[in-house]
């Protein structure tokens, strides 16, 4: 199994500020194992608790600095959004930036998004999954490192609620085509359009984004549902690595 480690957590005087006003009431802490990004197997988080009402849950893996996180919440207010991040400095600008646009519907997880989304969420109860531009890895011998695998497709399978979403989008040609050949095949997922996905309207256009588009690369989309009544694969394979996240 691979281990992982934060990334370096040295913050700039604005992120500790915005840490230290605002991490109590918009982070969640979670139970680790060994390593500070992991989640425990036994961790518990009553979600409806955490946010004050029953509302469907929305969840995105490696929010990075949270510009289309919290477009999304405000477009989103209906719903209970939850964020992977596992970089310390861009979750402080994420609560920074969920400060200044005065979203009360987002809560920020430290840790590792794949053992997240498999220990703090149960079978089905995931409405939508956000993995928008995940590190693509670029070496061959770093791929199996990449987020999108087989294991990873059984088990947002496994938490997509029936007919929930996921969507994904990347900017670099060899990881989207890598996408639709783990993707397009998985059991319990369907492709929502026999192929890439129009943009999705109210993804917005993040710096990240726009530095891809500069440099001549093409954004793929990418949307796909979850099939009702599909035995779960969860269990087939060990559990993979995360996006955002450096192996030792």
């Amino acid at each position: 199994m691979v281990s992982y480690v934060r990334r370096s957590a040295r913050m700039n005087e604005s992120q500790q500020k915005a840490w230290d006003m605002l991490a109590d009431r918009l982070v969640i802490r979670v139970p680790a194992r060994e390593l500070s990004t992991s989640v425990h197997p036994d961790a518990h988080i009553d979600w409806a608790a955490e946010f004050g009402r029953e509302a469907p849950l929305l969840v995105e893996i490696g929010s990075g600095r949270g510009e289309a996180l919290v477009a999304l919440a405000e477009q989103h207010p209906g719903a209970n959004i939850v964020a992977f991040e596992v970089f310390q400095p861009a979750v402080a600008s994420t609560l920074s930036r969920i400060n200044r646009h005065g979203v009360t519907n987002v809560r920020v997880v430290l840790a590792n998004g794949v053992e997240g989304l498999e220990h703090l969420f149960t079978p089905g109860s995931v409405t939508e999954l956000w993995t928008f531009f995940p590190d693509p890895w670029h070496k061959p011998r770093h791929h199996k490192r990449r987020l999108v695998s087989p294991e990873f497709a059984a088990l947002v399978a496994s938490r997509l609620a029936d007919d929930g979403v996921w969507r994904l989008a990347t900017d670099w040609d060899d990881y989207a085509e890598a996408m639709r050949e783990v993707l397009d095949p998985a059991p319990g997922l369907v492709n929502v359009h026999d192929g890439w996905a129009p943009r999705w309207e109210p993804r917005p256009l993040t710096k990240y984004e726009q530095r891809g588009l500069d440099a001549g690369r093409a954004v793929h989309d990418l949307t796909y549902r979850r099939v009702p009544d599909v035995p779960d694969l969860l269990h087939r394979a060990p559990r993979p690595g995360a996006s955002g996240e450096v192996p030792l």
